[in-house]
């Protein structure tokens, strides 16, 4: 066992909860290894359904770019982990043959859709469907958020949201994988302070934080660098986005208000090697029912420009941390 894991599972690092468990402690302990053992060098990836609606479009794209790995969420307009079992094996093969890793399931597990009050058995049921796939494709996350709020106190609102995101890490933990929090919707998306609060509040190895560069901006919130501060401790993966003003939709290297290029330089020089996956919200917003058949062909190509942008910043900011 590495230095680095033995600090990870000293018991001073693990919440008080898991100790009272020996068992916990140990699957804890497991899903910690695996994950080192698992860590693969900076990537590139994309929410690929804003560039088409079918997988083999999707593909496309990300080959264009030479990318060798991709993020779903939507095929043919149905949530991959909601795939008929055939249509499942389809994409796994397609996938297989064109060299492409799934690096991230963009779930709709507890998202913009999805009220504090509705059944948390159906997100369960979704993240159970979820997880054996993530196992045959190795895919080591899949997007969550905390639930968007429907009259409940602020106190109750957290409390239901931190219990339903404690029962998901665990059943993450247990199938090794990890879930990552979303700057995006839900209590924890209220502001930065909620939201290292709520990672800190769930207290799992089994929950990290993608974090979104545009999504601050976006919303109509000044302070996407405190936004980026309060998540980074947590990161696991980063979602390219930009705003070039608040509310205002860009390419990367427009995206003063997002921070980018600020974003990209402090990252590569805290040590950071995970993946960088766009989600341009040009021609195709998804949540707006904005779809790339709604962008006349124009999705494709702005998906693809984007990608190329964002190498470019990335590449840049690599080379200014002596990282190139």
């Amino acid at each position: 066992m590495s230095k680095r894991q033995e600090a990870c599972i000293r018991p001073n690092r693990l919440p008080k909860k898991h100790l009272r468990n020996p068992r916990r402690v140990f699957t804890l302990i497991g899903v910690i290894a695996a994950r080192e053992k698992k860590r693969t060098p900076m990537f590139y990836s994309g929410i690929a359904d804003e560039a088409a609606k079918d997988l083999e479009g999707q593909i496309r794209a990300h080959k264009e770019l030479g990318w060798k790995h991709i993020e779903i969420r939507l095929v043919d307009g149905v949530q991959f982990h909601d795939l008929d079992d055939k249509a499942f094996d389809r994409a796994a093969e397609s996938l297989a043959a064109a060299g492409i890793q799934v690096s991230c399931f963009a779930s709709a597990v507890a998202n913009w859709a999805r009220k504090i009050t509705m059944p948390l058995e159906e997100d369960m049921a979704m993240l159970r469907r979820a997880l054996p796939r993530m196992r045959r494709l190795k895919t080591p996350f899949i997007r969550v958020m905390s639930y968007p709020n429907d009259g409940l106190s602020d106190d109750a609102w957290r409390d239901e949201a931190v219990r339903r995101l404690s029962e998901m890490a665990r059943a993450a933990a247990d199938a090794g994988v990890t879930l990552v929090l979303e700057n995006c919707d839900g209590w924890a998306s209220q502001s930065p302070a909620h939201f290292s609060r709520f990672v800190e509040l769930v207290g799992s190895p089994a929950l990290k934080v993608v974090y979104d560069l545009g999504n601050p901006a976006a919303k109509g919130y000044a302070n996407s660098w405190d936004w980026y501060l309060a998540a980074k401790p947590h990161i696991a993966y980063i979602h390219v986005k930009a705003c070039s003003a608040l509310g205002k939709m860009s390419y990367p290297d427009e995206g003063a208000e997002s921070r980018v290029a600020e974003v990209f330089a402090d990252l590569f020089a805290s040590g950071y090697d995970g993946g960088f996956s766009i989600e341009p919200h040009l021609a195709a917003v998804i949540h707006a029912g904005k779809t790339v058949e709604d962008a006349a062909g124009e999705a494709y190509r702005i998906y693809v420009e984007y990608g190329r942008r964002t190498v470019r910043m990335v590449e840049a900011a690599r080379a200014a941390a002596g990282k190139g």
